[in-house]
């Protein structure tokens, strides 16, 4: 089972969802996707961290060899490459390591390929909760390759949570991907519900099951609810607005540690959620 929380915007508390998710279900796998700012791992605290790097090929020009032909940069849809009168230059942070400069170049050995680092990849086991999360090297545009990475680490026989990053954007997309169900997390407020919309359209173009959760309920207004209960879209759990909720967070403990009565409903939660999934809702 592939679980993605995710949201329109940052800050609605999609990483607490996620996390306490995760830890009131049992041996699940918890996979932070939002390699640009990951912060799962403020709230569970690993003391033993696998680390592996993650590297692209990306290609380097022989400039000895190179005639200058330009055919590279005409075949580059990402303007990575440019040929001037005297050299040819790749732009390594615009390439999206497709390999077919290398293959349209006419000159044997003029482009080679090499691996050139772009973030790592951090593992550890917390009590039931394997954490995984990608940490995206600083100025590198392109997050997608860091996701995909992370997603490796999915395992088919395990609950994976996946927590997307924050939008709409190509990042989100990648995250979502190949999950069994989505829950978009929102708050109730005019700005969690426009951005709540954008996400509903984008995941209504995937096809995938998704809810909505509901979090700060108490604040706000009833835009959101009128906004699901118009378009059928199931409320799947609120989380009020509530002191001891904010305070645990602020000292970085997932609040189900503390409040138990909140780990059944979590546990309640994904139980919901496997029944949507297995009656195709």
């Amino acid at each position: 089972m592939i679980v993605t929380v995710a949201s329109g915007k940052g800050g609605t508390g999609k990483t607490t969802v996620a996390v306490n998710l995760a830890l009131s279900v049992g041996s699940t796998r918890l996979l932070d996707c939002d390699v640009e700012e990951p912060n799962a791992h403020t709230l569970l605290h690993p003391r033993e961290l696998q680390t592996a790097t993650v590297t692209v090929l990306t290609p380097r020009v022989n400039q000895e060899k190179c005639t200058l032909c330009g055919k590279c940069a005409e075949f580059c849809q990402f303007n990575a490459i440019f040929v001037g009168k005297t050299k040819t230059m790749i732009y390594e942070e615009m390439c999206h390591s497709c390999g077919g400069c290398k293959l349209v170049c006419p000159e044997e050995g003029a482009i080679t390929e090499v691996d050139r680092p772009i973030g790592k990849i951090h593992q550890s086991t917390i009590e039931d909760t394997h954490l995984v999360y990608g940490e995206l090297s600083i100025g590198e545009p392109i997050a997608t390759t860091l996701i995909q990475a992370v997603k490796n680490q999915i395992s088919p026989d395990s609950i994976n949570i996946l927590d997307a990053p924050p939008g709409t954007a190509c990042p989100v997309i990648e995250t979502m991907r190949e999950s069994d169900f989505l829950v978009l997390v929102t708050e109730p407020t005019p700005f969690g519900l426009h951005d709540l919309s954008m996400a509903v359209d984008v995941v209504k173009e995937l096809g995938i099951p998704f809810g909505v959760i509901i979090n700060r309920a108490g604040i706000g207004d009833e835009g959101v609810a009128k906004f699901c209960e118009k378009d059928n879209i199931p409320i799947l759990m609120e989380i009020p607005f509530n002191r001891t909720i904010a305070e645990l967070y602020s000292r970085g403990t997932p609040f189900v540690q503390e409040m138990p009565e909140w780990r059944q409903k979590f546990s309640d939660l994904y139980n919901h959620i496997v029944r949507l999934v297995e009656n195709g809702e």
